[in-house]
């Protein structure tokens, strides 16, 4: 039963600008190699105070339409008490509070059950930290 649980990490390098990065592919080579045509659960984790992950659609303007939300609910300007960093910081410290950092997906006989636009992504505001990991870790039911 060595195999019920098993869990890799991804390094990623976002950049020096707001974006939402498409994991799927991602999640979808990790369950090929440890699913094995085996449902369960697919948990999605990063481990960062100021990035977190969304089901969404992508490539169709959904991913800037996300950031510009947040741009609208969470400024980047002087208003934030944490203020160390770029300017407007803080409010990528409140982003996980809306994007959460997990998630938790299913997988049928080995294949991640998205619909037919869903993506698996990051979401990383935070320009001053461009080095991020994303954990993956597949639970066999």
């Amino acid at each position: 039963m060595a195999d019920t649980f098993i869990s890799r990490t991804l390094d990623l390098t976002t950049g020096d600008r707001e974006a939402v990065y498409d994991l799927t592919a991602d999640c979808a080579a990790f369950l090929g190699e440890v699913a094995r045509g085996r449902s369960g659960l697919l948990n999605i984790f990063t481990p960062h105070a100021t990035a977190g992950l969304a089901v969404i659609e992508t490539g169709a303007g959904s991913d800037e339409d996300l950031l510009a939300a947040l741009h609208s609910l969470l400024p980047a300007d002087d208003r934030w008490r944490h203020r160390h960093g770029s300017p407007g910081h803080g409010r990528d410290h409140v982003l996980p509070a809306i994007v959460p950092p997990h998630a938790t997906l299913p997988v049928i006989d080995g294949v991640l059950e998205l619909g037919t636009w869903q993506s698996v992504t990051l979401v990383d505001t935070n320009r001053d930290n461009p080095r991020r990991q994303v954990r993956l870790s597949f639970l066999a039911g």
